[in-house]
Order: structure tokens, then C-alpha cells, then sequence
């Protein structure tokens, strides 16, 4: 599979690298020369994978896991630098020979789509934990996150944004294949498949999944206790305000862009 430049993004200084395209994805700057490193990355059995496309809800799945997974208590995941103990595999840091020799259990995540994820995963090594979002407020937070960003600098409209992403021009390419991908390995053994919206549709009912699947043994009191305590750490991490900027325009935008959008392609 071999790595080609891709165009730049829609603004001259959205990103000063350009993103480059791997198998066809277009992926971030920062993937550049890792692709097959990745693929041969080491797993072990009790490693578990946090994996998402951007702006899915990773970093409220990384404290609920690490919480149910190490029985934390919120106040203290509170304190913490959680990023630190659950790092990203394709980031620049701290870079793939550090995570490779971390302490068991290691928790990791990536925005890679299956495909690109250590083989040893595809064999059914580690457990995976894949969280999807709905697209109409994952693009809102996506396109907040890219104006954020000094090395970004996003100064498209909206409206271009949403083009971008319905036509696979972001990085971690398009979010219909990123899903698709994982929905069909839902029924594999090391792999979970959760929907972000169910923290907060059903967390009793989320939370026992995720105990049954990291194997923590616990009765209806100690879950009721687990499910209080991400209850509260979803309180602490999620400032909901954002989902509704702009969703009415994401609607109508969807809708003109239906020939080649979510209609045609959802999976």
C-alpha cells in the first residue's frame, strides 16, 4: 500500500504539512512513514483499545473505561491527566517504541479505521472498544475542533466544512467507511460496538457491557455504584451547549448534499 500527497485543505493555511493519502484514506500529517510500524505493532491479550472517529466521544469513553476497567474513583480520574495513561498510537507522542513498552494492562487508542490497525487485532488479540456517533453532531464538533487549533486554522464556512466531510476530505477519511468497518466485526469476540448517544439513552445498560466485556466481576450493588460513578464523570466531562450549535444547518446541509451524503451512503 503505498502512501501519495493529497491536496490541501480549502483554506491556504488550514494545515502547513499537507495531509497525504494511504490506501486511499486520507490520513494526518503526523501517520506519515508509520503505516506498516502500525501494522506490525505488538499486541498483548490484556491490552484494551479505545477506538473512535475524531470528535466521537473518545475522551469521555476513556475515562468511563478507565474507570469501570480499573475501579477509579471520578473524583480521582478528576485529578488526572487521563491522556497520559491512555495514549495514542498514530500521535507523535510519546511515540510507538514507548507505548510498545508500557506496563499491563495498557490502555490505548486510536482514530485509525479497522483496516489499518495492528494485524494482531484482526486476529482477535487485545479487546477493542469501537464507539460511533451521530454524524450531525459529530461534524459540528469536528469543524469547532479544527477552528481551535492554531496548526489547523480552519477559516472555511460551515457550510464548506460539512462538504468536506461528506465527501471523505477530512483526516481518518470518510465516517460512513470508519463505522462500516467496525459494525461488521460488532460480532467478533474482542470487539465492542457501542453508540455514543447511549450514555446517555441507557449508561446502566452501557456500563454493564463494558464490565462484562473487560471481564470485572461485580454484583448489582457494585454496578449500580459503577454506573453512579460514570454517571457523575459524564456530568463533570460534557458540556452539552455545543451540540446544539449550528445542528438545524447541518440538517438542511445534508439534505442538498444528498446525492453523494448520508442518505446514499449511511450504513
Amino acid at each position: 500500500m503505498a502512501e501519495s500527497e493529497a491536496d490541501t485543505p480549502s483554506t491556504p493555511i488550514e494545515f502547513e504539512s499537507k495531509y497525504f493519502e494511504f490506501d486511499g484514506v486520507r490520513l494526518p500529517p503526523f501517520c506519515r512513514g508509520k503505516m506498516a510500524e502500525i501494522a506490525n505493532f505488538s499486541l498483548r491479550s490484556s491490552d484494551i483499545w479505545i477506538v473512535t472517529y475524531p470528535k466521537s466521544g473518545t475522551s469521555l469513553l476513556q475515562e468511563v473505561v478507565y474507570l469501570v476497567s480499573q475501579g477509579a474513583d471520578p473524583d480521582e480520574i478528576g485529578l488526572m491527566n487521563i491522556d497520559e495513561q491512555l495514549p495514542v498510537l498514530e500521535y507523535p507522542q510519546p511515540g510507538l517504541d514507548i507505548i510498545q513498552e508500557l506496563t499491563s494492562p495498557r490502555l490505548i487508542k486510536s482514530h485509525l479505521p479497522y483496516r489499518f490497525l495492528p494485524t494482531a487485532m484482526h486476529n482477535g488479540e487485545s479487546k477493542v472498544i469501537y464507539m460511533a456517533r451521530n454524524p450531525k453532531d459529530l461534524v459540528v464538533s469536528y469543524y469547532q475542533f479544527h477552528r481551535s487549533l492554531r496548526t489547523m486554522s480552519y477559516r472555511g464556512t460551515f457550510q464548506e466544512f460539512c462538504r468536506r466531510f461528506m465527501n471523505d476530505k477530512l483526516g481518518y477519511g470518510s465516517w460512513f467507511e470508519h463505522v462500516q468497518e467496525f459494525w461488521e466485526h460488532r460480532m467478533d469476540s474482542n470487539v465492542l460496538f457501542l453508540k455514543y448517544e447511549d450514555m446517555y439513552k441507557d449508561l446502566g445498560t452501557l456500563v454493564g457491557q463494558l464490565a462484562r466485556f473487560l471481564g470485572v466481576s461485580c454484583d448489582k450493588a457494585q454496578l449500580e455504584t459503577m454506573v453512579e460513578s460514570c454517571n457523575q464523570l459524564i456530568e463533570q466531562c460534557c458540556n452539552s451547549e455545543a451540540l446544539s450549535i449550528c445542528r438545524g444547518e447541518v440538517l438542511s446541509i445534508c439534505r442538498r448534499e444528498r446525492g453523494g451524503g448520508l442518505r446514499e451512503r449511511g450504513r
